[in-house]
Order: structure tokens, then sequence, then C-alpha cells
């Protein structure tokens, strides 16, 4: 399966995929229907038509638009492509520098998906799972489906399971990862706040820096403005999350901002953790988190797999290490 380079770029941390002025997309397209309370998702991923072609090239339809983050969730090593659904003549809205509002009907698709070999220029890929979150009602709904083994297609997977995935790391080395595809039960555990499920990547402050886009760089929030998908404001007045393993930025910056994204959808006052009363939202001054209380049990539970209680089944080296470097700096300071 050869890719265009157009459809690679989108795999990448600091990749931005131009994106697809159209807002054609009809209703249809994104299978946004239903009369029920519950929200009842379709069989197959190929119901909503979120990919044109033949589905495993992954390159978006029309009025499907790719959006990247300055730090990410980790998942088992897994390469990401996000992409934003909203119907046509609707915007995203910005209310502070949190999650951004969504308009009803939204869709937010992430396609998690493994190089064969991470030296290649990510020609052939093993696709493993695609996340949906759907606004109807008021409400996000979530649902995963499975990639079949022939690449073609992927089903509705609301129990989850494991599956071995192989491949070659930028190093030459043969890594094998028993990811798990999450159930519906803890695709909730995370996505939750006081019994709402929300979403957690698309914040301001984590999408408001420069990407590349036509040979250049830009905004990406400024990217989506000008394509009339957000709502006007002035991007530079807004908080910017720094982005983790980026040494450009202190390594206070770089951990603080790695536990927003990967720890504090539950380490907050209203998520699954609160009782411990350690918040890790970038934006609380140190001493508000409980950092410096728990800095043991943080080191402890990271390093031995604890941590996170779902989305990984590895322990995440770079992160753990990272972590650790932060702690011993506040060991060195206060």
């Amino acid at each position: 399966m050869k890719f265009p380079k157009r459809t690679i770029v989108i795999s990448l941390l600091s990749a931005f995929v131009v994106i697809i002025a159209s807002t054609s997309a009809t209703v249809e397209n994104a299978g946004l229907t239903g009369d029920k309370d519950d929200y009842i998702f379709k069989p197959n991923l190929s119901d909503y038509h979120i990919f044109k072609g033949k589905m495993n090239n992954l390159i978006p339809s029309a009025g499907f638009y790719s959006y990247t983050l300055a730090t990410t969730l980790f998942t088992d090593y897994a390469e990401k492509q996000r992409l934003i659904w909203l119907p046509p003549g609707t915007k995203m809205s910005r209310i502070n520098d949190g999650l951004l509002d969504f308009p009803e009907g939204s869709m937010i698709v992430k396609t998690f998906y493994y190089p064969f070999d991470k030296r290649d220029n990510f020609s052939r890929l093993h696709i493993v799972e695609t996340r949906l979150l759907v606004k109807s009602k008021g409400k996000w709904n979530t649902a995963d489906y499975k990639w079949t083994d022939g690449q073609s297609d992927a089903q509705l997977f609301p129990s989850g399971g494991s599956k071995l995935v192989t491949y070659t790391d930028k190093s030459g080395a043969m890594r094998s990862i028993p990811y798990q595809i999450p159930s519906k039960k803890n695709c909730v555990t995370c996505h939750n706040s006081n019994g709402t499920i929300f979403p957690i990547g698309p914040k301001v402050r984590n999408m408001n820096f420069d990407v590349p886009a036509e040979g250049k760089t830009e905004n990406q929030l400024e990217a989506f403005q000008k394509i009339g998908i957000l709502n006007h404001f002035d991007v530079h007045k807004s908080a910017s999350l720094p982005q983790a393993f980026n040494t450009d930025y202190s390594v206070e910056d770089q951990a603080r901002a790695y536990m927003e994204i990967n720890c504090a959808h539950c380490h907050n006052p209203t998520g699954r953790a609160k009782e411990t009363r350690l918040y890790l939202s970038y934006s609380l001054p140190l001493h508000q988190t409980s950092i410096l209380r728990d800095q043991k049990s943080i080191l402890r539970k990271t390093g031995n797999r604890s941590m996170p209680k779902a989305g990984s089944t590895i322990i995440h080296t770079e992160g753990v290490e990272l972590i650790r470097a932060y702690i011993a700096s506040l060991n060195k300071t206060n």
C-alpha cells in the first residue's frame, strides 16, 4: 500500500494536512441521525464515509478536517490520525483556553495505526482501530471500530479486546505490542467528568501552535478560522500548551504539559481521580497540584505501569524519564 505524501504527513505529531475547505458533506456522510435518547452507532466504519477511495489509505473525505496537537496522549507508541467533521454551515467556538465548543452533530475521529517499519516513511501501515466521538442532543457518545485483518473496513467493537501488533522501530529493533482496544466502559473511564462524557485532546491551548501548511508555517487555529470552521478570536491572546519532548521548552513545561494530556482528564476536581486531590492541569500553579506532596507515588505508579489506568499496556519509557527529570528538578529548587 503506497501512501500519497499528504496522507503520510497527518501521522506525524508535528504535521498538519492542508485542510479540505469543502463543507459539502451531508448528514448522511457523517451518519449523524437518530431519534432515540441513546445514540446508535452504525455497524461498519465505512457507513460514515469518513475516507474516500480505499479506506486503508486514510485519505479524508470532503468535510473532514485534519488537526494535530502540541502534546499527545501516549497509546503504546501508536501513531494517530485526527479528524473533525462539522455539520455544514456550523463552526467550533472558543469558550476559554480549554476544550472547544462543538456544534450539535459534530464528529471527532481518531484512527490508531502502526507502520510496519518506522524507518521507511510510513509506506505500509497496520491500522488497528478508529474511535468516534459524536455529539447528539447535547451529549457526546463514544464508539470504537476494530479494523479487519484485510484492512478494508472496521467493525463496531464495543466489548474491547487485545491485538498483538509487531513492527520495526526507528532503531531497527522489532517490537511487539499487546495493544488493547478499549471497551465502551474503558472509553467512559477517561472521557468522563462528573458523569458527563467529553473529548480530551482538542483544547484551544493544545491546538494553538504553528504547523506546516503548503510549504510554510501557519497557526493551526488561524487556519481553521480562515476556512470558516472556528469562530474569530485573537489566538495570540490565548494560552499555548508546551510540546512535551521538545527541548526548546523547560523540563518543567514539558512534564506539566505531558501530565495535563496523559493524566489530568482523571486528576482534576471533577475527574475519576478527584479523591486523590492530585490535580495535574497545566494551568494550575504548582502549589495547587499536590505534585510535591505526591512525588514518590507519582514516580512509583508511572514506573510500574499502575498509571494510567486505561489506554496503554506498556510503560512509556520517555514519559517516565521526563517525569523523573522534572521531579528531580523540583527537589533541587524546593
